[in-house]
């Protein structure tokens, strides 16, 4: 059966002309930007025929030579630029072990002997070759300065299709004949060498992390563009490290020249008016329309921890393709994506092959709700970490190995040879596009400096950079060659114009004035957080709607087999809490909130580990056929006019790449809830990097607002050291509420310790309704989620209602209370409960709802209910030097007047003790520290 597969059609709006077309490729001319492209021709598929299986049987040991340099010809590759000197190639391939022709029957046979090569081997469209020619034509394919590892791949359609596309491009994919193309790329690598220069010599003492050395970075970006565009990729999101960076941004992406030097000046880059405090030279980022290319480019900003920007890269893809429906979302499953959306990351080797992230991205790439439809990853190879030379870095021959886990393939391409950078490229775009699945570019380069430019390397790699002082630099090589083929000169006319274009710059930098726009596209109408209050929100839904939305929420098919116990126990049981109005739970209330926000067509993603279930099986919003395994997510299902839906994540056993790719997700599109709920609170400790380096900071560095909601199970119930506690300190101590002043919603995270049903519903909602967006971090509930106290009424939910970032106490008389016990979270119901059995009536008991922003005000308000009250406790359940006692404390005393008495826990190293006798011990303890015996 033969199928054929058209080209892809050209863009009208580019003026994109077919120039040459042949079996194998079709040539197109872009002329906005005067640059050639390259796209596969139509494609016959087709069963391998019976003459093909004759062949390679007949052929079997030709066949077994094709397959050797397949699989070992990287290993003799010509990739290396700082090993090409005194290189016998034709020496180390002839004593090679794995190429030796006797290993294939073939060392008696006549070179001059044609073969047959259906089947076995593509070779400049003949049918038929010497064994020299093929042994010449595999040389120069596997052992050539770009090279290939695809022998891990699994599939063996896929590795051979790969493999075909590799041998005919050696021909088909140059770019010999292309005297234009050729000055091009020469100039925009002679452009990147000159900016670099420039920099040295008016910033001398400036850390830049310079491509110098990695220059053909440049011509691997510009050919994707092109690709892209050809492609019909609308975006590109990508994500990149310090190396190469600055050159790219002002090279490629149109970053204001003027605005990085202001930048470098100390001066800030972010808009006037805007609230931020900047990040350094090295982190900048942009989103930019590139009208020659048709293209959108989102270059993501990247802390220093490297590789930590990967999944976030892959998050904020996967919500722009939702944003533009990229391919089909649903429920339960996605269909291939990345038609309109290209996730691209760029790597450091050293980092790549020893960052745990990586492999925890890797992990994702094909996983249903977190596939982006394949990311092309380019490795800048510098051959070095800081100090560290490769060899010591890694304990795999390449850093690219780390790919192999998902099969991916992987193309180690010189880096002094733009050229073949170029091929490479389009090489792995290809694939990527075919397949859909992730693609390595290994390009080994070198940093013609140290690991920055005021950093001598000769103090540990004096042999390298021995070596690399010794050499022109990659763009004068290659105008050299140009030269030297016959290709018009370049000249130093452009360089002059370009130093004095930045000359001119530079001048500009004084009196410029950043006008990026950080509350554009689908975040137009949206602000910044008011530093001055605390702002109410309604946050109440009809209560009409909160009974349609809670009756569907469990509401399955005819057909649908559901368990028995959750019939009785979750679906009968929650409709007649809801028929009552009262009783209202944890999960009750939060499938309302997301009800409520898919009927207005808002998303909700809610991700983590085992979350369709619930670790401690209270949520239930997916649902499992129990004779077919069929998932269900009934909030999917409340109508066909639905527009907004959840996409119910259990998420792999990932914290930092998992929460990374969710913080990715928040920052895309502000009408998308993302939620991601750790198993256990003190998980998160997992994702310490992105919390530190994302989560609090983005708005204050870049202006990012998330409206990203992190809920963390926390509750001390002698679970011992681990899995009580979800370190509260750490987030607040991360925060900038002020301990002398008072706080607004400007502060960079909320942090709230709910203790009803009804807070969680309105915080949730809040979220969607406010007009800016802040991450919200739960100290969520484990005891709470059944516990008969913790309850809400379906009124508490309704229209005018709102979260109260403090609850007072309303059951003692105020007149006779002499001590008030403030407290958060589920600690308030143990106290409520000694309280009753100590019968200590002159107690006040008042929930901080709310920690950050501090809510001083409302405890003013509340306080003055109390007018006889003389003592004033803070009582909580962790220790003394962990929980919110060090944050509350200054703040009730510098900003509330109040002193506090402190009741809880004393120090300790960990956060629990693990012996369960002390654990009720300090229960008791605790408690009667709180309600001291009144005879004492």
């Amino acid at each position: 059966m033969w199928r054929i597969i058209p080209p892809v059609i050209p863009l009208k709006n580019l003026h994109q002309v077919v120039l040459r077309s042949s079996v194998n490729t079709v040539k197109l001319y872009h002329a906005k930007s005067g640059c050639f492209g390259y796209r596969p021709a139509p494609q016959i598929i087709h069963a391998e025929s019976e003459e093909e299986l004759q062949n390679r049987i007949k052929n079997a040991n030709i066949l077994r030579l094709v397959n050797a340099y397949r699989e070992h010809g990287h290993k003799f590759a010509d990739v290396n630029p700082l090993k090409t000197k005194n290189r016998d190639f034709q020496s180390v391939l002839k004593n090679s072990k794995e190429f030796s022709l006797e290993n294939f029957g073939l060392d008696n046979v006549d070179v001059n002997k044609y073969f047959k090569l259906s089947g076995l081997l593509c070779y400049n469209g003949q049918e038929e070759a010497t064994l020299s020619e093929i042994l010449t034509h595999l040389e120069k394919v596997y052992c050539g300065q770009l090279s290939a590892e695809i022998h891990h791949i699994e599939d063996e359609s896929e590795k051979l299709w790969l493999a075909q596309l590799i041998e005919k491009s050696v021909l088909y994919w140059t770019l010999e004949n292309e005297s234009k193309r050729q000055n091009y790329l020469a100039k925009l690598l002679l452009k990147s060498e000159a900016f670099d220069n420039f920099l040295a010599k008016k910033f001398p003492t400036v850390k830049r992390y310079g491509a110098e050395g990695a220059e053909s970075m440049m011509a691997f970006f510009d050919e994707l563009f092109l690709q892209s565009s050809y492609s019909k990729i609308q975006e590109l999101v990508l994500g990149i490290p310090h190396r190469g960076r600055l050159n790219l941004l002002t090279g490629l992406l149109k970053y204001p020249t003027a605005q990085l030097f202001h930048k470098i000046k100390g001066n800030s880059e972010l808009p006037p008016g805007a609230q931020g405090i900047g990040d350094v030279l090295s982190h900048l980022y942009t989103s930019v329309d590139l009208e020659d290319y048709d293209l959108r480019v989102t270059m993501l900003p990247n802390p220093s921890h490297l590789e930590a920007v990967n999944p976030v890269t892959a998050g904020k893809a996967r919500g722009r393709q939702l944003t533009l429906k990229d391919g089909c979302f649903s429920n339960l499953a996605d269909s291939p994506l990345g038609d309109k959306v290209l996730s691209v990351m760029v790597h450091g080797d050293a980092s790549f092959s020893a960052q745990g992230i990586v492999a925890e991205t890797f992990c994702l790439a094909n996983l249903p709700h977190y596939s982006v439809g394949g990311t092309i990853h380019l490795i800048v190879n510098n051959q070095l970490g800081f100090t560290t030379p490769g060899e010591r870095g890694r304990s795999s021959r390449y850093s690219s190995d780390v790919g192999k886990m998902i099969g991916c393939p992987v193309l180690h391409v010189n880096g002094a040879n733009p050229e073949e950078v170029v091929r490479a490229c389009r090489l792995a775009f290809e694939y990527r596009r075919k397949y859909r699945k992730d693609v390595i570019v290994d390009m080994l380069c070198y940093r013609r400096w140290g690991h920055n430019e005021i950093d001598d390397p000769s103090f540990t790699q004096p042999v390298m950079y021995q070596e690399i002082e010794s050499r022109p630099s990659v763009p004068v090589l290659y105008a050299n060659s140009l030269e030297q083929k016959g290709v018009a000169a370049i000249g130093s006319e452009g360089d002059s114009q370009y130093t004095d274009f930045l000359n001119d710059q530079l001048k500009r930098s004084d009196n410029f004035i950043p006008q990026t726009s950080h509350l554009e596209g689908h975040w137009k109408g949206f602000v910044q957080a008011s530093p001055d209050k605390i702002t109410t929100w309604d946050t109440g839904f009809p209560l009409e709607g909160l009974l349609f939305v809670g009756a569907k929420s469990v509401e399955t098919p005819d057909s649908f087999n559901i368990h028995p116990h959750l019939k009785k126990t979750h679906a009968e049981a929650r409709i007649k809490k809801l028929e009552s109005g009262a009783g209202i739970d944890w999960a009750t209330a939060e499938a309302l909130a997301i009800g409520s926000l898919l009927h207005q067509g808002y998303h909700v993603r809610f991700s983590g580990q085992d979350v369709g279930r619930g670790t401690f099986s209270h949520r239930h919003t997916m649902l499992v056929d129990q004779q077919t395994d069929e998932m269900f997510v009934p909030l999917n299902n409340m109508s066909e006019q639905q527009k907004g839906f959840l996409e119910v994540v259990n998420s792999p056993l990932s914290e930092e790449a998992c929460l990374g790719f969710e913080y990715g997700m928040s920052i895309e599109n502000p009408n998308h809830l993302i939620i991601w709920e750790a198993q256990f609170g003190d998980f998160f400790n997992g994702a310490q990097i992105i919390i530190d380096t994302f989560i609090s900071g983005g708005e204050a560095k870049w202006l990012l607002q998330s409206g990203l909601v992190m809920l963390l199970p926390h509750g001390y119930d002698g679970a011992g050291p681990e899995h009580s506690s979800c370190r509260v300190e750490r987030f607040l101590q991360m925060t900038d509420s002020r301990e002398d002043g008072v706080d607004g919603d400007c502060v960079n995270m909320q942090i709230v310790n709910p203790t009803t049903p009804a807070q969680y519903f309105h915080l949730l909602r809040q979220q969607m309704v406010r007009n800016f967006r802040k991450p919200l971090i739960v100290v969520g509930p484990k005891l709470l989620l059944r516990l008969p106290a913790a309850v809400s009424t379906l009124q508490e939910m309704g229209p005018g209602a709102h979260f109260r970032p403090v609850l007072g106490d309303a059951s003692v008389n105020s007149a006779s209370v002499r001590r008030v016990v403030f407290c958060s979270g589920k600690h308030y119901y143990a106290l409520a409960k000694q309280r009753e059995a100590t019968n200590s009536l002159d107690t006040a008991i008042i929930r901080l709802e709310s920690l950050c922003p501090f809510p001083a005000e409302m405890i003013r308000q509340e306080l003055k209910k109390f007018p006889q009250a003389k003592e004033f406790v803070w009582s909580q359940e962790e220790q003394r030097n962990m929980g919110a006692w060090s944050f509350v404390s200054p703040r009730f005393e510098n900003i509330v007047g109040v002193k506090l008495k402190y009741s809880g826990r004393r120090v300790l190293a960990v956060p629990a003790v693990g012996i369960g006798k002390l654990h009720s011990q300090e229960v008791t303890d605790i408690l009667s520290g709180t309600f001291p015996n009144k005879d004492n």
